[in-house]
Order: C-alpha cells, then structure tokens, then sequence
C-alpha cells in the first residue's frame, strides 16, 4: 500500500499531534512519517470536523503557502487535502502533485481546475456537499458509495478525467452526531465489502483508522486485509507492522 503521511497546517485537527504550525515544525513531521514507512505525505489547511473553524480560503492558502516549498524537495508526492477549488489550483502551482478532493468533486469548478493540472484525483464519497454538511447513511452504505461514484465518475468523463481518479469510501468522514458504535458498524460494512468498489476499474484509496482501540485495530486488520493500492496515515509504522502480520509483506 502507497501510505500518504498526514500533515495538517489546520489548528484545529482532532489529531493533535499532527499539527505544524511553522514551515520548519512541518518538515521535520514529514520527516518523520517518511522514516516510519509513509511515501506520500497529505496536507491540508482546513480543518473539516465540526470543531473546526471554517476560515476563508485566503486564509487557508496562507496556511499553506509557506509549508510547500520546504516540502517539495523532500521529491514525494504530496496531496493537497481541501473542497477550495482557489486552494487546489494554488497549491498544485507550488509544488503540490495530487488532488486529495474533500468535495467529493461535486462541482465543475474542481473538475476545471483539475483538468489544468495532469495529477491524479483522490475522489471520496461524501453524504452531503462538504464534510462539514454530511447525513447520516442509513440505507445500505455500499449501494449509496457505488451510485455516488457512477454519478461523480459520470462528471468525471465530461471532463475526460476518469483515468486520473482514485476512489476513497469517504470512511474518514462522518456526520458529528453520528455515534461511534454507528460509524463502527457502518465502516465495518464498508471496509469488508472494498470489493463491490472494484467494478469501476480504479484503484482505491482509504483513510486508515489511527485510534488505539480494539475496534480501530479490526478496521485496520479488514482494510490492510483488502490491499487498497492507497491509505492515508497519520501512523505509518503501525500501517507497516500490520500489513507484515496480515499479508508477509
């Protein structure tokens, strides 16, 4: 699995301990996920919880700005982690190479600005227009995945862009008041069943569970189980121990 290392420039990210809040604290966190078996790494400026305070996108580029150029000669990929079609270009033009699209790409100005830049498009399913205005799923969730993706890969073709996307279950979203018992079940249903995503020919892209509870740790066991070519990690090393026990990689 291509593990993409999380670095957020957000204040307000529930992890904590990911946070950077100066060029120089943002290198030496990239780093760090590199040596511990991350070979990406995903940034973002805005924090998407319902905790998090939404601040203007000149604001979230100010973030930003100044972390890119002391992460692109580390010469990985780096994801840029926003629904701001203004950031996304931005980022993408200083040194940014993928789109990490937290609207679901449900709106043309996303697909424009990808369709200037040649990079791929990591495209999660969300249940509503950002991840801060989800629903709960209360239907079978893998059914509502697939038809969200048939509409948005339906998009994508307009624009030519099908060959660039990468599928995320959206499993690191989900509504604030949705109780964890709930969203467990839910992921685990999504989780075991990464199969029904494979229809659509794409390779697929999970943001890995990362708290240390029993619970967690079977998600994690049923995701590196399935072989998604992609995960986003905030632990990359634990990532790696399992995939060892799990697959003798």
């Amino acid at each position: 699995m291509i593990l993409y290392g999380v670095v957020n420039a957000s204040p307000d990210s529930l992890a904590d301990f990911s946070i950077v809040r100066t060029p120089a604290e943002a290198r030496a966190r990239a780093e760090s996920l590199l040596a511990d078996g991350a070979d990406a790494i995903d940034l973002g400026g805005q924090g998407s919880t319902d905790v998090a305070t939404v601040v203007p996108w000149t604001d979230e580029w100010a973030r930003l700005e100044p972390i890119l150029p002391v992460l692109a000669p580390l010469g990985v990929d780096i994801s840029i982690d926003s629904w701001r079609p203004e950031v996304v270009h931005r980022a993408l033009e200083a040194g940014a190479t993928v789109i990490n699209a937290a609207d679901g790409m449900q709106s043309d100005e996303m697909w424009r600005v990808a369709a200037e830049h040649d990079v791929p498009i990591v495209l999660p399913f969300l249940s509503g227009p950002n991840p801060r205005e989800m629903s709960m799923v209360r239907e079978d969730p893998v059914q509502v995945i697939v038809d969200f993706f048939a509409d948005r890969l339906a998009a994508a073709d307009r624009f030519g862009l099908r060959h660039r996307c990468i599928l995320d279950p959206g499993t690191g979203f989900a509504p604030s008041n949705w109780p964890w018992e709930e969203r467990y079940h839910y992921q685990k249903r999504v989780y075991s069943n990464l199969g029904e995503l494979r229809r659509f020919d794409l390779p697929l892209y999970i943001a890995l569970p990362w708290k240390e509870t029993a619970q967690h740790d079977e998600l994690l066991e049923i995701v590196v189980g399935q072989q998604p070519e992609y995960g986003r990690a905030h632990f990359p090393a634990k990532v790696r121990t399992f995939e060892r026990r799990i697959l003798g990689s």
